[in-house]
C-alpha cells in the first residue's frame, strides 16, 4: 500500500461520505468502501474503515448522547446479536452477492412506497413493535456480517416511526457502534489490524472526526419532514446500487 495522490484522492472522498453518514445522513456510507477498493483490496479497504468507523461512532454517540429512543434500542439489539452469530456461521455459505442483491431489492420497494404513496410530512407514525424489531434487528444484524449493508433493514424498520430527527440519528449511532465493537474480534482473529492498515486508519483519522461534526451539524439544521424526504431518496439509491452490485455478482 503506497500513500502516494492516488491513494488520497480516493480514501478522502471515502472517508467523508462516511462521516457524513455516521452524522446522520444514512446511506452515504455504502458508497464508501467501494471508493476505497479502487486502491486497496476490499478486506484491506473494510480493516482500515473499521477504526474509523469506531472513533466516528464515539463522535456521533456523544453528540447524541441524550437523544436516542430507548425502548427502539431494548428491542432491536437481541435480534441483531443473532443476526450477526447467524453471519458468523454461515458466511462461508452465503453469497455476498445474493444478500446485497435481496437488500437492495427490498429497499427500493420500500423508498418507492413510502416517496411514492404517501405525503411524507403527513403520513402516520408507525409504533414500534417487538416482533418487527426482532425481525429488522436481525437482518441488520446479519446483512452487516455478511455484505455490510446493515442500513437498510434498520431504516425500514425505524423510518415509519417518524422519530425526531435527532432520535432517530441517536437512536442509529448506538446501534451501529455495538455492531461496529463487536465485529473487531473477527477483524483481529483475521490479523487485519496490520501496521500498514492502521497507519492508513491514523492519517484519515482527522478528515473522519470533522467530516461527521460536519453531518450532526447539518442534521440539527434541516428541518424534520425535508430530512426524512432525504432518507429515504438515499435509501432508494442504496438500494439501487446494492441491487446493481448483487446482479454483477451473480452474473
Amino acid at each position: 500500500m503506497t500513500f502516494d495522490i492516488a491513494f488520497f484522492a480516493a480514501m478522502v472522498p471515502a472517508v467523508i461520505l462516511m462521516g457524513l453518514a455516521k452524522g446522520g445522513f444514512s446511506g452515504l456510507g455504502l458508497l464508501s468502501l467501494p471508493l476505497m477498493a479502487l486502491v486497496v483490496s476490499p478486506v484491506q479497504a473494510a480493516a482500515i474503515m473499521l477504526p474509523l468507523l469506531i472513533a466516528q461512532d464515539v463522535v456521533t454517540v456523544w453528540s447524541y448522547r441524550r437523544e436516542f429512543d430507548r425502548p427502539n434500542l431494548a428491542m432491536l439489539m437481541p435480534g441483531a446479536l443473532l443476526g450477526i452469530l447467524a453471519g458468523y456461521l454461515l458466511a462461508a455459505r452465503v453469497s455476498d452477492a445474493a444478500v446485497g442483491l435481496a437488500v437492495g431489492v427490498i429497499s427500493i420497494g420500500f423508498s418507492l412506497r413510502r416517496l411514492l404513496g404517501a405525503n411524507l410530512a403527513t403520513a402516520p407514525a408507525k409504533p414500534a413493535a417487538l416482533a418487527p424489531a426482532t425481525f429488522w434487528g436481525a437482518i441488520s444484524g446479519f446483512t452487516s456480517m455478511i455484505a455490510h449493508a446493515g442500513g437498510p433493514p434498520f431504516q425500514i424498520y425505524v423510518l415509519p416511526q417518524r422519530l425526531p430527527p435527532a432520535i432517530y440519528v441517536g437512536t442509529n449511532a448506538i446501534f451501529f457502534a455495538a455492531m461496529n465493537l463487536i465485529k473487531v474480534a473477527p477483524y483481529l482473529a483475521l490479523g487485519q489490524f496490520s501496521a500498514a492498515n492502521l497507519t492508513a486508519s491514523a492519517a484519515l483519522f482527522p478528515i473522519a472526526i470533522a467530516a461527521t461534526l460536519a453531518g450532526v451539524w447539518l442534521v440539527r439544521r434541516v428541518p424534520p419532514e425535508r430530512f426524512y424526504t432525504i432518507i429515504y431518496w438515499l435509501l432508494l439509491a442504496v438500494g439501487a446500487k446494492l441491487l446493481f452490485d448483487g446482479m454483477r455478482g451473480l452474473l
